[in-house]
């Protein structure tokens, strides 16, 4: 035993513990399903050419509000669609690089005007 007493101090007694009537566990309600903790999108498609025929593959999965759907497709199109597409995914990507090239040029320390001599 130690030499000197402990003595509690006066517990604040404006605010006493509540006491349960029953040893019963509280449930709590789960939570709103429109804003599930996990959430997820996953999409794949693929475009061939065969002759033709364009042949087309597309899968989407997505998890939400727990609930996991899955569709795949698969279709023959017209060549004609196919060329369309590819056509308007380079156009689409050499916008992009154009104007993500105009942004950088503003960064390059070289000017027009001044040019050095070395011959």
């Amino acid at each position: 035993m130690s030499k000197y007493p402990v003595k509690l101090a006066e517990r604040n007694r404006a605010h006493p513990v509540r006491k349960m009537k029953s040893d019963a566990v509280e449930v709590l309600a789960p939570a709103s399903r429109s804003h599930s903790f996990l959430s997820f999108r996953y999409s794949y498609t693929e475009m061939s050419v065969l002759g033709g025929k364009a042949h087309l593959k597309s899968r989407n999965a997505r998890f939400e509000d727990g609930k996991l759907t899955s569709e795949t497709f698969e279709g023959e199109l017209d060549r004609t669609a196919y060329d369309r597409t590819v056509s308007d995914a380079q156009r689409h990507i050499g916008d992009q690089m154009a104007q993500f090239f105009k942004a950088l040029s503003l960064f390059l320390s070289f000017s027009r005007t001044h040019r050095s001599d070395r011959d």
